[in-house]
């Protein structure tokens, strides 16, 4: 076993191994070690810690010091000179005419060392380039060519997921990445949506590469010969996933149906029709194959909710004094709500007495007191009344109607604007 602590150089880059010689650094400390450069700052992303003889690589480097306030100083300074030195030589590369992209600029902890990284399409002749930032910052100068993954990773950025590249972020090295995994994965070939931002093949990919090669070796090819419990035919879709495949039978006209893979026995795997001495065993030996459900699955099956099955499994696991306080407290809410029924009932009976009583007739020619506005024509004439008398009520009832003929033709005339009024000589009387 050997004592190590692994430092990372850049935020998401790759971590090395150092030997910590005795000192006892925690995570996140800023640590002076010696590399092949050089003296070089780190921060330690793994503390103390021992491993296998076969996993490092002998002889370990060993770390220096624990970065001092001083070394965090000049750490900073070097970061401010990086800055200026890129402008720099943004400008020498258009007086020059490079076709290349700056990328990044690198300091040596001591500044002995100034490293360009750029991309480029192909090869650029940067000769000349290299004396004039020699002779402006008087130190050794190395223009470094890489790749758009190193660019995206260096520059960092969102991806079309919407979080931080993951080259950036926690990537020690890139992985090969290739489009039969796509295939593998039944994504759309699309190069828009399976690329990412630096314009290759997204790393996700090779994430789930391993979980779907596992479930290829459960699942039947497409266009296998298969026995199902309906039948036999041959497979049109396979969902990796779920672990399904589509059959479309032989004898049957209907759509393809759906089984799971432990329903179906391989008799061609591939691109294979049926073969010429195959003779198909009978129905009864096919339903064998039909997955037959457990009764917890029945259940949901059926249709039962999930809230449902949680309130029956509280039901049960219940303790009887959590019972007895809940039937308690219906009865309590059921008593308060017959109390609350009698206030609701006297409000309502003033309202059905009357409509429900019948309307009083009163003497004379007014309406009703129950709304209706047909005339009260008086009582009837008894039998033995005279008829001289019934012609004395019709005639004292004449009056009335005359005075409201004049009412009606006084409404008219004043309907009409342009009509000359004059006033009526008496009460009931009419205009001339």
């Amino acid at each position: 076993m050997t004592e190590i602590i692994a430092v990372r150089f850049k935020a998401g880059g790759k971590q090395y191994y150092f030997d910590p010689q005795g000192l006892q650094i925690p995570q996140g400390t800023g640590v002076i070690v010696e590399t092949g450069k050089g003296l070089e700052y780190g921060t330690c992303s793994r503390s103390n810690a021992m491993v296998r003889d076969d996993v490092v690589v002998q002889p370990l480097r060993p770390v220096v010091r624990v970065a001092t306030a001083k070394d965090e100083k000049q750490v900073k300074d070097n970061h401010r000179k990086e800055k200026e030195a890129m402008k720099v030589c943004q400008q020498l590369v258009e007086r020059h005419g490079l076709d290349m992209k700056l990328v990044e600029v690198e300091y040596s902890f001591d500044g002995s060392k100034i490293i360009f990284f750029f991309t480029s399409e192909g090869r650029v002749d940067f000769r000349a380039l290299v004396k004039d930032l020699a002779s402006i910052f008087r130190s050794r100068i190395e223009l470094r060519q890489i790749g758009v993954r190193d660019e995206a990773r260096m520059l960092g950025g969102l991806g079309i997921c919407g979080k931080p590249f993951c080259c950036h972020q926690f990537l020690d090295e890139f992985q090969p990445v290739s489009i039969k995994m796509a295939k593998t994965q039944n994504l759309s070939l699309n190069p828009t949506k399976i690329s990412g931002t630096c314009g290759r093949l997204m790393c996700c990919l090779k994430y789930e590469q391993d979980a779907y090669e596992d479930a290829m070796k459960r699942c039947p090819k497409q266009d296998s010969f298969v026995e199902c419990p309906d039948g036999v035919g041959n497979v049109t879709a396979v969902n990796l996933l779920r672990e399904q495949v589509k059959v479309r039978l032989e004898d049957s006209t209907e759509q393809p149906k759906t089984y799971r893979t432990t329903e179906i026995r391989v008799v061609r795997s591939g691109k294979g029709k049926r073969p010429e001495d195959y003779v198909a065993p009978p129905k009864e030996e096919l339903e064998k194959l039909r997955y037959i459900p457990p009764k917890e699955e029945r259940r949901l099956s059926e249709g039962s909710s999930l809230a449902a099955l949680l309130e029956q499994y509280m039901a049960v696991n219940q303790p009887e004094e959590e019972k007895k306080t809940s039937s308690r407290s219906r009865r309590r809410r059921g008593g308060a709500k017959k109390e609350t029924q009698p206030e609701t009932k006297p409000k309502q009976q003033p309202a059905a007495s009357t409509a429900g009583d019948k309307p009083k007739a009163k003497s004379g020619g007014g309406a009703s007191q129950g709304g209706n506005k047909r005339p009260n024509r008086g009582p009837k004439p008894q039998q033995g009344q005279n008829k001289s008398g019934a012609q004395q009520s019709n005639k004292a009832q004449q009056p009335n109607k005359q005075e409201g003929q004049g009412n009606t033709g006084e409404k008219r005339r004043r309907s009409r604007p342009h009509h000359r009024r004059r006033k009526p000589q008496g009460e009931g009387g009419t205009a001339n």
